[in-house]
């Protein structure tokens, strides 16, 4: 059965990877990027090797809080139905770490833009939907201020405490909605595989993408995954696992959660 997958970031790396496999098994896919040359070139990559699937383009800087929201817009409007979202781009490295919100890019393109745009979306998620959130192995203690407003962090600590942040609205979202939503669950894709992140972070050519390819390709679509709302899947381990403490903490999550929709009702 064709899904309809919205995969964000997913214009190189992992993202588009994910996007080509998911096509070859004919789903129709939605490419999202912030480059309009890029996402152009990911398009026509995917199209030339397209078989049963079919290929579709969202224009949107997920840094811009504004820009999500008009991305959330333009998928409801053009689809009545989403079947899975692919909450895949991310900033490790950057030479502007600060929004035009005035907030930190790792944790807004890591963490923040992720649950809007799945909060937004989530009218058109059935029930037997997905939300598939790209976590890491890398997550420390998410510091509230700096999740709410800017504070300087080094690069490897602002991007793991985002992806703890990530790991940890998806496990509270789920526990929240219940069987009334989709399936989320966040998935570390494993360890230092070969993207152009970490290529710019490491200086190291690293693994085989297809390996985080796979992984998400059958969170996104496959049985063993239907019933693993809230879990956390380590593909390190290649297994199930417990994220960070602080991801099982409920009042901690609750924390986490009520920075996030604070300061997404401030901006609004």
């Amino acid at each position: 059965m064709q899904k309809t997958i919205l995969i964000t970031g997913s214009t190189d790396g992992i993202g588009i990877e994910t996007a080509r496999t998911l096509l070859t098994q004919g789903h129709h896919i939605l490419l999202h990027g912030r480059n309009p040359t890029k996402l152009q070139d990911a398009e026509t990559a995917l199209q030339s090797m397209a078989g049963q699937g079919t290929v579709d383009t969202f224009l949107a800087d997920l840094s811009h809080l504004s820009e999500v929201k008009m991305l959330a817009d333009t998928v409801a409007q053009k689809y009545g139905n989403l079947d899975v979202l692919i909450n895949n781009a991310g900033v490790y490295r950057t030479s502007h770490p600060l929004t035009k919100d005035g907030l930190d890019v790792r944790f807004v393109v890591n963490a923040i833009a992720p649950y809007l745009l799945t909060q937004l979306l989530l009218p058109i998620l059935t029930t037997s939907g997905r939300v598939v959130n790209v976590s890491s192995a890398a997550q420390s203690p998410v510091d509230l201020k700096a999740l709410a407003e800017y504070v300087a962090l080094a690069d490897d600590v602002a991007y793991a405490q985002s992806k703890l942040a990530l790991t940890m609205w998806s496990r509270h979202m789920a526990l929240a909605l219940g069987d009334s939503g989709p399936m989320i669950i966040a998935v570390n894709p494993g360890s230092l595989l070969g993207t152009k992140m970490v290529k710019d972070a490491y200086g190291i050519a690293g693994g085989d993408v297809g390996m985080g390819a796979d992984i998400l390709s059958r969170a996104a679509v496959s049985e063993e995954f239907a019933t693993t709302s809230g879990q956390y899947y380590d593909n390190d381990s290649e297994s199930f696992a417990s994220p960070h403490p602080d991801a099982l903490d409920q009042s901690k999550m609750d924390e986490v959660v009520a920075v996030i929709a604070n300061l997404l009702s401030r901006l609004n």
